[in-house]
């Protein structure tokens, strides 16, 4: 009886020591390489991000911004701009219930 009881003891005494605060070591473990590889991921888009700020800084990114998104020129310049291609026209039966309708929609 006395040695089952030792036995139980140190059976609890080796969890308490050693497998209980192995596990948390373990998890805290595993949390840590994950927020470093966030941490890296986050370092990366900031770095893009400062490349971005460093194009958008130049005189000659500034002007194609300008002209591409806004349609602004340079004094002397002409603007134009380029329509789409016409649709082709729809052609419908001539019967019932289509009479008339293709004068409607090719308007």
């Amino acid at each position: 009886m006395a040695a089952s009881l030792a036995a139980s003891i140190v059976v609890v005494g080796f969890l308490l020591v050693a497998v209980f605060p192995t596990q948390d070591w373990l998890t805290q473990r595993d949390e840590a390489e994950a927020r470093q590889e966030e941490l890296g991921a986050i370092r990366a888009e900031e770095r893009r991000l400062e490349q971005r700020i460093a194009e958008l800084e130049t005189p000659g990114e500034v002007e194609r911004i300008a002209r591409e998104e806004f349609g602004m020129t340079r004094p002397g310049e002409t603007s134009y701009r380029v329509l789409p291609p016409a649709v082709d026209a729809v052609d419908l039966p001539d019967s019932w219930p289509f009479t008339g309708a293709d004068d409607y929609l090719n308007r």
